[in-house]
């Protein structure tokens, strides 16, 4: 709700917008999963889709946490046509490639891009980025890079 009222953004120069693709009621307090789809912006051929949790409004009245989600996220990334890789940062830290608010200002669900390059393998982590206390919370996915 909150979170999807903010928007997407990239954490560089360029624009990527998730479009939402899903939308799973989980209980009667109006609770949901979110299903989003984005491209990689720098890797032509390969688009991820990630799954958050959602508070319902009868949720945040209950629980008073009105301006925040909970971390929990999940990523799926494939390929989905040619695969064409641009000009990555190639560093173990990798690059962020998603960024969405979880919070009005201290959380963010984040998706990075690690180029395995030893594997011919490309990683993407989703994660919970907090000013203090970090998550724990994580999901990797993975997409190969060599052709048959």
């Amino acid at each position: 709700m909150v979170a999807s009222c903010l928007g997407a953004f990239f954490i560089s120069s360029h624009s990527v917008v998730a479009e939402q693709v899903g939308n799973v009621d989980v209980d009667w307090l109006g609770n949901d999963i979110i299903i989003e789809a984005f491209s990689d912006p720098q890797v032509d051929g390969v688009t991820c889709h990630v799954a958050y949790f959602e508070r319902g409004l009868i949720d945040r009245l209950q629980n008073g946490n009105w301006f925040e989600d909970p971390s929990n996220s999940s990523i799926a990334c494939r390929q989905t046509g040619p695969i064409s890789v641009g000009d990555i940062n190639r560093s173990d830290e990798g690059e962020s490639v998603f960024s969405e608010r979880r919070s009005i200002v201290w959380k963010s669900l984040n998706v990075k891009r690690i180029l395995d390059e030893d594997n011919q393998t490309l990683i993407y982590i989703a994660h919970a980025r907090e000013v203090q206390n970090g998550s724990a919370k994580m999901s990797i996915s993975t997409v190969p890079l060599f052709q048959n």
